[in-house]
């Protein structure tokens, strides 16, 4: 199934179906597949409404399903399972990293919000924690902020330049891209250095500011790129992973 046609497929599932198929894609993570009592435990629901769901998803070409038999994802499965953990993650931090709100009520909210987050939403979220990793002291000031009315330094704050004097701004040259890395080494994304449709493909796959990514070998003449993201094991061409910028683990 195309990508296209995938995104269709998610268009047609009701919040609750999307619900259903994220904590799928967590449980195979996990474990490689997922069972009717695991979903029902994890959803907090009766077997038999499970049951139910699981019907409509492998109707959709969602999930491998049959009666009293372990689940699991179907390639167009694991992509829509991805995209909407990913919406899941990014608001759930926004939430609790920026907000402050607790995590439990985070990940209620974002659970709320995941199923209605344009494309062009979620990129601009995730511009914004790229931002705060460039200048990590912004959600400090908007934390001690008394107002909140806003993120911009105040005219004491700026340097002869303008620029702020709080925030530590990363050379560009001090960073490397994925496809710098060698076979086993881990790496922090710093952000993604693309626009477009290459652009969210690579948001939606996981690939987020602050996510930890692992190369784990490349193919033959130097692609796809292998790594691990979030669990997940990804093919990347060279040209993507070269988009996608990323700092030292232990920076």
């Amino acid at each position: 199934m195309t990508e296209e046609a995938t995104i269709v497929r998610v268009r047609e599932m009701s919040p609750a179906l999307e619900d259903y198929l994220e904590t799928i894609y967590l449980l195979v993570q996990e474990h490689g597949f997922a069972r009717v009592k695991d979903i029902a435990r994890a959803r907090e629901v009766k077997a038999a409404t499970v049951s139910i769901a699981l019907r409509k998803l492998a109707e959709l070409d969602m999930v491998r399903y049959e009666r009293r038999e372990y689940i699991t994802l179907s390639p167009s499965g694991e992509e829509a399972g991805r995209r909407v953990f990913t919406r899941h993650r990014l608001l759930a931090r926004f939430f609790e990293d920026v907000l402050g709100m607790p995590t439990a009520a985070a990940s209620k909210q974002a659970c709320a919000m995941e199923h209605s987050l344009t494309d062009d939403a979620m990129s601009r979220l995730a511009k914004f924690f790229e931002f705060v990793g460039s200048c990590p002291n912004v959600v400090d000031s908007f934390r001690e902020c008394q107002t909140s009315l806003g993120l911009r330094c105040s005219p004491e704050r700026r340097t002869a330049s303008g620029a702020c004097a709080l925030c530590t701004e990363k050379d560009e040259d001090e960073l490397m891209s994925l496809a710098d890395l060698k076979p086993g080494q881990s790496a922090v994304v710093t952000h993604v250095g693309a626009s477009g449709a290459l652009r969210q493909r690579l948001l939606d796959m996981g690939i987020l500011p602050d996510t930890r990514i692992n190369l784990e070998r490349s193919g033959p003449g130097g692609e796809p790129l292998w790594i691990r993201c979030h669990g997940a094991r990804l093919a990347l061409r060279r040209t993507e992973a070269n988009a996608i910028r990323v700092r030292d683990e232990v920076a």
